[in-house]
């Protein structure tokens, strides 16, 4: 995490003795590290040595079992579930916006988590179950797509990120975006309440030739006194060593 920047500005009075002893004291305070929950571990520890190299940034990855008695000491939790939630992970990964930031990645909006009670509502999401064609949720497994920046002057998805290409999106304009390798591609999420919606999602399916451009990817929501990000990419480790995503989701866990 960045560093408050409480000593730049000190009494003209005060010594060289004083002035080492706060920067001493400053530098010896680590930050929070970031915990990471998780059932799928190399993909985890991937981003972990993204988060580093990025952000300066120790994590924690545990498992549910492994989950600490309280998530007080971690600003930012970070959730990566592909399959059952318990509801003791449920809750208090919920009651940590209180006041902390969720940032969940990929699965952990599925529909295995339909069960849940609080998930999908507290989240304002839904998984409609139906046919494709009438608006029911899909995945997509070994999908070409794209990732497209639909928030151009907010921090996660501007500060430090590249965006590698120009991407053709629902209103007919080009905008910044980057394709992910074969991976996982969900559509007919949907999303209800305020949000700040971040990236769209394009994908083309290779058989069909059906052409899906939802604005989904990626979205920021306040809940409680928190904060809760959902990014879509990161079904396979590759997904969290694409630069431009990399340095994203980094945004995401250092924004203020």
């Amino acid at each position: 995490m960045i560093a408050k920047r409480g000593l730049g500005v000190l009494a003209i009075g005060c010594t060289a003795g004083v002035l080492a002893l706060l920067a001493t004291s400053a530098h010896a305070k680590p930050s929070a590290p970031v915990l990471i929950v998780a059932d799928e571990i190399p993909a985890m520890e991937t981003l972990a040595k993204q988060l580093k190299a990025r952000g300066h940034l120790t994590s924690e990855i545990v498992t549910q079992d492994k989950l600490p008695a309280s998530l007080a000491g971690y600003p930012t939790v970070v959730v990566y579930i592909h399959k059952d939630l318990a509801e003791t992970t449920e809750t208090a990964l919920l009651d940590h916006t209180a006041g902390g930031r969720l940032v969940l990645l990929h699965h952990s909006i599925s529909s295995v988590k339909r069960k849940n009670q609080r998930w999908f509502t507290e989240l304002g999401i839904e998984l409609p179950t139906g046919d494709l064609a009438a608006g029911g949720y899909k995945y997509f497994d070994d999908a070409l797509w794209d990732v497209v920046n639909l928030a151009p002057r907010h921090p996660v998805t501007t500060r430090s990120v590249k965006y590698p290409t120009t991407v053709m999106y629902t209103d007919g304009a080009k905008r910044p975006g980057f394709r992910l390798e074969p991976t996982e591609v969900y559509v007919n999420h949907v999303l209800s309440g305020p949000r700040t919606i971040l990236l769209g999602l394009r994908y083309e399916h290779k058989d069909s030739g059906k052409l899906y451009m939802q604005d989904i990817a990626g979205w920021q929501k306040p809940l409680g006194k928190g904060r809760v990000f959902y990014f879509m990419p990161g079904h396979k480790p590759a997904d969290f060593d694409n630069p431009t995503y990399a340095q994203i989701l980094t945004n995401a866990v250092t924004s203020r």
